[in-house]
């Protein structure tokens, strides 16, 4: 076993579209659901992500009945289920970083939400931990964004747009390879 796949915050929240604004790639679901489906017939390793949002008006706040993984996710048969309330994957409980390196394994498949926050921020440590990494891209979905930015102004970007930019930057800067669900099942 050398290769997992990482599931990260497929969770139920995230339907809450007047919290988090338009959203990209309603095929998310369907997609993780299909790479799971690969991971289970092939008997690798599914690593589930969860964030525990430490706000309590976020539907991802642990007494909030959006934490809960949606249903695809939730009867995943996880080798390793990682809480976080942070980014990345590497900074939850238990540490990823060390059950891998005890379970051999060297290469990860990403996906979930959102593309440009938490998939991102894992692969590119992924990355630089020396993992080879392979996020699906239209296994991910992210949000419309929106914000002042000194020296730019109000900047906005579509959901469609960041997941363009996340991947362009994963890719083109070496953090990871971008694939397609089509291309791994």
């Amino acid at each position: 076993m050398t290769r997992a796949l990482l599931v990260i915050d497929m969770q139920r929240g995230f339907d809450d579209l007047a919290f988090w604004g338009p959203t990209a790639n309603p095929e998310c679901e369907r997609h993780v659901g299909a790479l799971i489906d690969a991971w289970c017939r092939d008997g690798e390793p599914i690593v589930l992500v969860r964030h525990d949002s430490a706000s309590p008006a976020s539907p991802l706040h642990p007494d909030a009945e959006g934490n809960g993984l949606v249903e695809a996710v939730a009867a995943a048969p996880a080798a390793l289920v990682v809480s976080k309330n942070v980014n990345s994957a590497f900074y939850g409980d238990p540490d990823l970083h060390a059950w891998l390196q005890e379970n051999g394994i060297r290469e990860l498949v990403i996906c979930g939400i959102q593309t440009n926050m938490c998939v991102e921020t894992t692969a590119r440590m992924a990355g630089n931990l020396g993992y080879e990494v392979t996020v699906v891209l239209d296994a991910t979905r992210t949000f419309d964004l929106s914000g002042e930015i000194a020296g730019l102004g109000t900047v906005t970007r579509t959901a469609a747009e960041l997941m363009a930019s996340t991947a362009v930057v994963l890719q083109q800067g070496g953090f990871a390879r971008i694939a397609a669900t089509a291309d791994l099942i």
